[in-house]
């Protein structure tokens, strides 16, 4: 017989720590570009990724895993696949976005200390889950929050995060001999930075701007606005 299970009191938290984590979510950023070479120690890392471990997952499934990539080799290797879907990408582009597209910067992954792969293993928890039942999906989604606690722990630690999307996902399976059920979620490169952008770089670089909040809130069904939305 299971005991009976009692809820701990909660609350608010205080003004102070409400202000930490909403300056940590609004102040995250992709970073490429400003890692510097200070090494990120064990201690610090393994918080992190107690903090991705901590992240909610659908019925408790926890399909994660971190590779954590240190290897001049296997980052050369990513870098190399990088490079060659890169080039590709550019070509999809109309002229004009093609020439802003190659003068961004999108990777970090031979600048950054570490690298790190967040996997999701879909034969987890066996075929049938709590909460997965009519969408096989949220496995995939469960991983994403993982990615998200990570790089908001990284952002209250100093530490800069960029997410490497821009590779054939067969490419990287191969470097990283990852099993046929295993999905490589987030490739994300992390390092120590002294400086980042005040608004997100692409934005700042003119590629895109974000949308107005109030124009993306619906009222009970899509389409149906509001009349105070976001006011």
């Amino acid at each position: 017989m299971q005991p009976p299970v009692t809820p701990a009191p909660a609350g608010p938290f205080s003004a102070a720590e409400q202000a930490a984590v909403y300056r940590a979510i609004e102040t995250r950023r992709d970073v490429r570009s400003q890692f510097t070479d200070r090494p990120v120690d064990d201690a610090t890392l393994l918080r992190l990724l107690e903090a991705a471990h901590h992240a909610p997952s659908v019925g408790l499934m926890q399909p994660w895993n971190f590779i954590v990539i240190r290897s001049l080799t296997v980052k050369a290797q990513v870098h190399a696949a990088f490079a060659r879907a890169n080039t590709e990408a550019a070509a999809m582009f109309a002229a004009d976005r093609s020439a802003l597209y190659a003068s961004i910067k999108l990777q970090g992954i031979t600048d950054a200390p570490v690298n790190l792969c967040i996997t999701c293993d879909r034969s987890r928890g066996g075929p049938v889950g709590l909460g997965r039942t009519h969408n096989r999906d949220m496995d995939l989604y469960s991983t994403v929050c993982a990615v998200q606690n990570l790089w908001l722990a990284a952002r209250a630690e100093g530490i800069g995060v960029g997410w490497v999307s821009i590779f054939h996902e067969a490419e990287v399976r191969d470097i990283l001999g990852l099993p046929e059920t295993v999905v490589p979620v987030a490739y994300l490169c992390l390092g120590h930075v002294d400086a980042l952008y005040e608004e997100p770089e692409l934005q700042a670089r003119g590629w895109a701007r974000r949308l107005p909040l109030a124009d993306l809130i619906f009222a009970d069904r899509w389409g149906q606005t509001a009349p105070d939305a976001a006011q």
